[in-house]
């Protein structure tokens, strides 16, 4: 890693690869998860932002997330190529060269913070340099290929930016913000559970210790149904600190109740796992539907 010579990007051999080569660098289906929820942050705090300081505040962490998505794709590369569901990735096909996308992703991240820290405020650069550094270092590099517990430890970035959409209006964070955080903190281990119970062999086959493949399917399985307990008592947090009114406490109900029957079900899944798979597809519209009645219901 210490050998890797930064190459110099101009626009005239375009970066190695297309546009839309580097968009997907970026993974944007998680990154518009991820912009989403700093909006709904942003929107949910006290207080006015100039709607030109909110864009570039979105901009920058949009950045933000996306180079750290290249940078994670350069240190996966390895077992992205192993992996069926990421075999198509950039670096993988070798539409961009790996140590291009290792620049393009400290490039951007820099910018992205560099830009928030003059334009909006210091508070939310920080929680944007700490997201960043935390998924590269922490999660990717470090707990990834190391722990079973790596999606709940390293959850903690995926969390962070509706708290650095509300910082960008407040700078500061307080309990409410951090309601948003633990809906998402507690929300991602029973999310990628569900998605490694289908793809388990992928991961065995990588070496990477996903609980399934460690801890066995019906150990996963209680996990999924415990964290989701947890997660419909926390995605009620927000109501009773006056965050949103009684209609998204019904919709958290609900969505929630609809979440435990998913989990529940798992436990007569069968080999194929298409309980997993519909729970996996329905957890990412729960937490959209979450974070836009907490929106759509603010007090």
């Amino acid at each position: 890693m210490a050998n890797i010579n930064l190459p110099t990007l101009s626009y005239e051999d375009n970066l190695g690869g297309s546009v839309k080569d580097y968009l997907m660098l970026m993974k944007p289906r998680v990154m518009s998860l991820v912009v989403f929820t700093a909006i709904s942050g942003m929107l949910l705090a006290p207080g006015n932002i100039h709607p030109l300081i909110a864009f570039v505040s979105i901009l920058c962490i949009t950045i933000g997330a996306g180079s750290a998505a290249a940078i994670n794709m350069w240190y996966d590369r390895d077992i992205d190529a192993i992996m069926k569901r990421t075999q198509k990735r950039p670096i993988v096909t070798g539409a961009v060269k790996a140590d291009e996308a290792l620049a393009f992703g400290i490039i951007t991240g820099t910018m992205a913070v560099i830009m928030m820290a003059v334009s909006v405020n210091i508070i939310s650069a920080a929680l944007l340099a700490f997201t960043i550094l935390y998924y590269i270092y922490i999660y990717t590099i470090w707990l990834k290929r190391t722990s079973v517990q790596n999606v709940v430890i390293g959850g903690v970035s995926g969390a962070l930016p509706p708290i650095i959409g509300w910082a960008s209006v407040t700078g500061n964070i307080s309990w409410q913000a951090f309601s948003l955080f633990a809906i998402i903190f507690i929300w991602t281990p029973p999310h990628s559970w569900a998605l490694a119970l289908y793809r388990s062999a992928d991961y065995k086959n990588c070496n990477i210790p996903m609980m399934p493949v460690i801890k066995g399917v019906l150990y996963t399985k209680k996990q999924i149904m415990l964290y989701s307990i947890l997660m419909f008592f926390i995605s009620l947090w927000p109501y009773f600190l006056n965050i949103s009114s009684h209609l998204y406490l019904i919709t958290a109900i609900i969505s929630g109740l609809i979440f435990l029957y998913y989990a529940v079900n798992l436990f007569a899944d069968t080999e194929q796992n298409h309980v997993a798979k519909k729970l996996f597809w329905y957890s990412i519209f729960y937490l959209f539907i979450i974070f836009f009645s907490l929106i759509a219901f603010k007090v």
